[in-house]
């Protein structure tokens, strides 16, 4: 089987890219960063999902975005929460963390080369993305064009790398539904950016409300348990 690094997060997102990757016939090696986010246990959620899908191996790297901040998911800047999803694609929000993707996608990029592998699967959305610049598909494919301007594979010739982003053009209802008829199993997934002490997500920052608006729109239950006060 050909190989593919898959990023995961433990988000809703993340797993259905996942069951993409393993739908179109490739040996997953995921991939999860520990990058000093205050949703740390995301990370949790990515270790049940690289093994319920069957990942080949599952690394988590460690690199700290604290030192710079700048962003609700690494600095001292509280959570956006109670937006109407209207706002969310207003501006780019708060929690936009700096060149996370580009960072993340570089080192998928030199794990792949390692591995042999031409092909990364990354579950961005240009839909509900939450007015991140890192998800549409113009940054995609302005960083596949550099990766093979930048690899000794690339430029030798030996292979062409792929970024797949099966859902990039998919709603949030749709990305679930598709998720379900791959068997994703979203309960082992985790999408909140402040949960509490305890674990359980909030119900009221963008990526909550975006979740549960496409459990809304898809019919269907959203299996993750919340807070009571949302």
């Amino acid at each position: 089987m050909k190989r593919a690094v898959c990023l995961v997060s433990g988000g809703l997102d993340s797993a259905t890219s996942l069951a993409c990757a393993r739908r179109d016939g490739f040996e997953v090696y995921a991939l999860s960063f520990d990058y000093g986010q205050r949703h740390k246990i995301e990370l949790e959620a990515a270790v049940r999902v690289a093994q319920a899908l069957g990942s080949v191996r599952h690394e988590i790297t460690r690199i700290d975005l604290r030192l710079f901040g700048g962003s609700a998911l690494t600095g001292d800047i509280d959570v956006p929460k109670h937006r109407a999803v209207s706002e969310m694609a207003g501006a780019i929000p708060v929690t936009y963390v700096p060149a996370r993707n580009t960072i993340f996608l570089s080192f998928a990029l030199a794990w792949a080369e390692v591995l042999g592998s031409s092909d990364i699967y990354l579950g961005v959305n240009a839909v509900d993305y939450s007015g991140y610049p890192d998800c549409r598909p113009a940054y995609i494919d302005a960083f596949r064009r550099m990766a093979n301007l930048a690899t000794k594979a690339g430029i030798e010739g030996a292979m062409a790398l792929n970024i797949h982003t099966p859902l990039i053009s998919l709603s949030k209802a749709e990305i679930i539904r598709l998720g379900i008829s791959l068997g994703v199993d979203y309960s082992l997934t985790h999408s909140c950016y402040d949960p509490s002490p305890g674990g359980l997500a909030c119900g009221a920052c963008d990526s909550c409300r975006l979740r549960l608006a496409g459990f809304a729109e898809a019919g269907l239950a959203d299996p993750l348990v919340y807070q009571t006060n949302i």
